[in-house]
């Protein structure tokens, strides 16, 4: 399965964006679909997952009750919608495949290349 991230930019503190991920690929039933984040000069980190069976999610939170992460099963494709940006969230956004419902990147081996989103006036 390889993953593709498209959606990022350059919005206004307090706008939207909305992240997709596409899977290439059958994704199995037990995986999990995540999104992590690296801001520049910081280590990358956990911003949301779901399972992709079911929609049971987790978010950091720092992003609880902002972002909503969610799955389209027929087209392959995660979701990360992000409202009331600020500029603490600008950072390259990275999705990331495993099985393991967990916030920690080692469970996680497959990954996208990363769509950068700038938050700033």
């Amino acid at each position: 399965v390889q993953l593709q991230a498209s959606g990022g930019g350059l919005v206004q503190p307090g706008g939207s964006l909305r992240l997709s991920c596409a899977a290439s690929g059958r994704i199995f039933s037990s995986a999990v679909m995540a999104w992590f984040r690296q801001a520049p000069g910081k280590e990358r980190e956990f911003v949301a997952l779901t399972r992709w069976s079911r929609s049971s999610t987790m978010y950091a939170d720092s992003v609880k009750d902002r972002f909503t992460i969610s799955r389209d099963t027929a087209k392959n494709t995660v979701y990360l919608q992000m409202n009331s940006l600020k500029p603490e969230d600008t950072a390259v956004y990275y999705c990331a495949r495993g099985i393991q419902y967990s916030q920690q990147r080692a469970e996680y081996p497959t990954w996208g290349q990363g769509t950068l989103v700038t938050v700033s006036s």
